[in-house]
């Protein structure tokens, strides 16, 4: 078993693709539209979705926004340098919603930056810390 892809719902599709390529550097791997059931579903990731998750953008032609709810959590991505990250984040007009610093009660170096819609994308700087999580390369 391998997880496959994260979906969220998205209020507009266009910001979104442009957030998720322009800003945070993913590839658009599919998009189609359904117009029986008016929607469209767009796929992104740093590779292609046969050996990486991916995310699956929803986008209900007919709802502009959505309540994220209080249970939801965070997108995380691994970036080799946090500070570096929440530069170009902000360098192309993004979000960035906690500055990167060591996590409280940890060393680890995390950031957290937000998307069109609200959604929390957290950087995790690789091995930077006792507490980081740490993948084989």
């Amino acid at each position: 078993m391998r997880m496959l892809h994260t979906m969220l719902r998205v209020g507009n599709l266009d910001k979104s693709l442009a957030f998720y390529q322009d800003v945070l550097g993913m590839t658009l791997l599919r998009k189609n539209d359904y117009p029986e059931g008016r929607f469209t579903l767009a796929f992104v990731g740093y590779g292609d979705e046969s050996d990486h998750t991916v995310l699956e953008l929803t986008h209900n032609w007919d709802t502009d926004s959505y309540d994220l709810g209080n249970s939801y959590g965070h997108i995380a991505i691994e970036v080799p340098d946090a500070y570096a990250a929440c530069d170009a984040v902000r360098a192309k007009g993004g979000k960035v919603t906690r500055e990167a610093g060591p996590m409280k009660h940890g060393s680890t170096v995390i950031a957290f930056v937000e998307d069109p819609d609200g959604y929390k994308i957290e950087f995790i700087q690789k091995n930077s810390g006792s507490d980081s999580v740490r993948y084989q390369d």
